[in-house]
């Protein structure tokens, strides 16, 4: 391994591959389910910024873009932008204050605002707001109604982000608590 690596050790390397495995797994269950206002794509690049740092979250954040864009859905490549930044969000509020419940729920709220602010230029300079996902009903409701385009893609945006980021940085540091210490507390 290269000093200049993101990964000091193959088990890092593992971790991430499992974060983009979660991201993938469970974004696409809750979308074939359809539940409302949640997606759980980020749970996995959540997990490994808080256990790896901000960097090895952010590889496995980008990764996971590319590869379900690749497998499912090229739309989904150009937000790896999204899922980076919230590595980088996550990673650096972990190792600065830890990633109990209060953090966890902290840094959701900062994520419920600045996921929606990166992601929804790239929507609708990329797709003219609309992206195929079930917030486009609600898109074109504002749209149609007097809202500016940014206006109108962004509010859908940020209520199911509120709901699904606080969500999901919850379940990671719930996880992140059951695990040993033997896992936790390694150096990666």
């Amino acid at each position: 391994m290269s000093a200049t690596s993101t990964f000091k050790s193959t088990n890092a390397m593992v971790i991430s591959a499992l974060g983009i495995v979660l991201n993938i797994v469970l974004g696409t269950v809750v979308q074939s389910v359809q539940i409302p206002l949640v997606f759980l794509d980020t749970v996995g690049t959540i997990f490994v910024s808080v256990l790896l740092g901000p960097f090895a979250g952010a590889m496995t954040g980008g990764l996971t873009n590319v590869i379900q864009g690749i497998m499912t859905n090229p739309k989904n490549i150009p937000f790896a932008i999204v899922n980076i930044v919230v590595a980088l969000i996550v990673g650096v509020m972990s190792k600065k204050f830890g990633f109990k419940l209060k953090t966890a729920v902290i840094t959701g709220l900062i994520l419920s605002v600045v996921a929606p602010l990166v992601g929804t230029p790239i929507a609708i300079l990329m797709f003219g707001g609309v992206t195929g996902g079930g917030t486009d009903l609600i898109f074109a409701w504002l749209l149609k109604s007097g809202q500016s385009i940014f206006t109108a893609a962004f509010i859908p945006r940020i209520t199911g982000n509120f709901i699904d980021k606080i969500l999901s940085c919850v379940l990671v540091s719930v996880l992140i608590d059951k695990l040993p210490d033997r896992i936790t507390s390694k150096e990666y």
